[in-house]
């Protein structure tokens, strides 16, 4: 077996010109507050980064998405929104977020921002207009106000179930001091749903996008896109059967919706792109939000929800790409994001699989498993088609931090469920970038950061695992350099692999194995026994080092094929997105 050497340079910048970049980008998302603290008080801002620009262009991205970055009073992470055309001043101003979007642009790397418009915050000066305005105003129809059930209106409107557990409805207090109406929130009572049955609310959206794409975004991520549209009947769930029926998900009329947007990111120079935050099961109803005239990607939440395995992983890649390929539209990968557990940990764990609801404090993991896996995971990924999205601190393999005193969590999550579920925190904690002690370059000396830091996290910096080859940073930096040297990555074709890896019986139920185009093939060993790599076949980067020439277990392979491992074309089975005409 030969074994190809990297000799690490100067990389080229990763991002192009081309209007279709989107279709296999590598996406780099930016917890604002956990990435870097440039002015010294413990949070993370748009100083910090700024100043790790080369970072994330050695790293190989082609554009940043940043979570919510707007005033906000935090009850949710900034998915509260109080000011949708500002900065939280925590995190800088507008002049910085728009320095930054040039400075990225001129380094290659565009910018993406997320956009929350199922609800704002309850400061917004929109609610506490429909607030003082009362029962009956025109303020309060943007909103979902509505009396109470039962002769003193103290029965709440509906039943529906919260996505953060817990009742959906709060009861307001009138002016006199009586109990008034209710109103709607789908996640925390700061957070308000807007009404988008109203022009209002419409409108004011429309005008956002503008605001963003006048100021040179080059997309926006859409927070709880299947959500916005409600029922105005307030049936209970159930009630109403048939696809859209369902009174508060994944309506028909969103669609109209997303139309609008796509006509104003259109009439912009340039792609501006609309990713969809979209959790609905039915892969039909998932990629009509992809069709032609509404959004350009939407994340792919299945292949992260998947417990490790080939077969496990093989259904969800194959189910993926043949949905989106009769709408045209690629697919996106993602391991994890501010809401996932990482999955240095859930990889470790007996149960692999990711459900927001189960998670629970005190669930043992095998660290050194789960890294091995995690590393694995991220080569499968980065090879499939269409683009892929690395959340922060992945490229470190970072661990969740599970041991958070539960005095500093803030999560929203964690207080609606009485304390059971450890919340999202665990994985939001500041990135370490260098030395052998917290804060880890992430503040200055003696700073203490909004959430702390791992006293054991010194060998995970960025400075530490620069200096190792064998890193999962310099991982992480060789697959992207590759995806962008190789034709055959990013945006196309996928043929499988059967019998890439000889054995009694075909490849065995532990292997996947791929290839895209003639040359290049990846093989995943998801079992614990080393397997044989197809004869005459050049390795390019491994997850893990080869045992005797052999691929170990939990262990992914690139690899560069002779002419000795070409299989014929009866041996393959071919998945292919582009079943119609790429879009623009």
């Amino acid at each position: 077996m030969d074994t190809e050497v990297f000799t690490r340079g100067e990389r080229a910048a990763p991002a192009s010109d081309s209007p279709l970049w989107w279709r296999s980008a590598v996406i780099y998302q930016v917890y604002v507050r956990s990435f870097a603290d440039g002015n010294g008080d413990g949070t993370g801002d748009l100083a910090g980064v700024r100043a790790h620009l080369g970072y994330l262009k050695d790293l190989g991205v082609d554009a940043i998405w940043f979570n919510p970055w707007y005033p906000s009073p935090l009850a949710d992470g900034g998915y509260d929104v109080q000011d949708y055309r500002d900065i939280d001043p925590r995190f800088g101003t507008l002049q910085e977020a728009e320095l930054l979007i040039q400075e990225a642009l001129d380094l290659g790397i565009r910018t993406i921002i997320d956009v929350v418009p199922n609800h704002i915050s309850d400061q917004h000066p929109w609610f506490q207009a429909a607030l003082a305005a009362g029962p009956g105003s025109p303020e309060r129809e943007r909103f979902w106000f509505h009396p109470g059930k039962g002769e003193d209106g103290a029965e709440i409107p509906t039943h529906w179930v919260s996505s953060f557990q817990g009742e959906t409805w709060t009861r307001t207090t009138d002016p006199d001091g009586t109990p008034g109406e209710w109103y709607l929130h789908m996640f925390t009572p700061e957070q308000p749903d807007l009404n988008w049955n109203h022009p209002d609310v419409r409108r004011e959206h429309e005008d956002i996008l503008r605001f963003w794409f006048d100021r040179g975004v080059a997309g926006v991520r859409i927070d709880s896109a299947a959500l916005l549209i409600k029922d105005p009947d307030l049936p209970e769930v159930g009630e109403k059967h048939g696809p859209g029926q369902h009174p508060t998900e994944d309506r028909d009329e969103l669609h109209d919706v997303y139309r609008s947007w796509r006509a104003i990111a259109d009439s912009y120079p340039g792609t501006r792109v609309l990713v969809g935050e979209i959790w609905v099961p039915d892969i039909v109803r998932f990629t009509n939000y992809l069709r032609p005239d509404e959004m350009h990607t939407a994340f792919n939440f299945d292949f992260l929800a998947r417990p490790w395995g080939a077969a496990s992983f093989r259904q969800s890649i194959t189910a993926t790409l043949e949905a989106h390929a009769p709408v045209g539209a690629p697919s996106t990968w993602v391991l994890s994001n501010h809401d996932v557990t990482r999955p240095v940990t859930r990889y470790g764990r007996e149960d692999t699989a990711f459900a927001f609801l189960k998670k629970r404090f005190g669930v043992p993991t095998d660290p050194e498993l789960g890294l091995h896996r995690a590393r694995a995971a991220a080569l499968l990924v980065a090879a499939l088609p269409g683009s892929l999205y690395i959340y922060q601190g992945d490229e470190l393999g970072l661990p969740e931090v599970e041991d958070l005193p539960l005095d500093l969590i803030e999560d929203p999550m964690h207080f609606r469920s009485g304390g059971t579920d450890p919340g999202r925190d665990g994985c939001r904690v500041p990135l370490p970038w260098s030395g052998d002690h917290a804060p880890f370059g992430f503040s200055p000396e003696q700073t203490r950061t909004w959430l702390p830091q791992p006293e054991g996290w010194g060998g995970l910096t960025v400075a530490a695992q620069d200096a190792d080859p064998a890193s999962t940073l310099n991982l992480y930096r060789d697959a992207l350099r590759l995806r962008r040297e190789i034709p055959a990555l990013g945006d196309g074709p996928l043929s499988w692999w059967d019998d890439a890896v000889p054995t009694a019986n075909g490849a065995g139920p532990d292997i996947l194995a791929f290839r895209r185009g003639d040359r290049f093939a990846c093989v995943v060993n998801t079992g614990d026994d080393p397997v044989a790599l197809p004869p005459g076949a050049t390795v390019l980067l491994s997850s893990s080092p080869l045992e005797s020439g052999l691929l170990p277990g939990n262990a992914t392979v690139w690899l560069r094929l002779g002419s000795e491992s070409s299989v014929p074309e009866s041996r393959t089975r071919t998945t292919n997105p582009e079943t119609s005409a790429p879009r623009g």
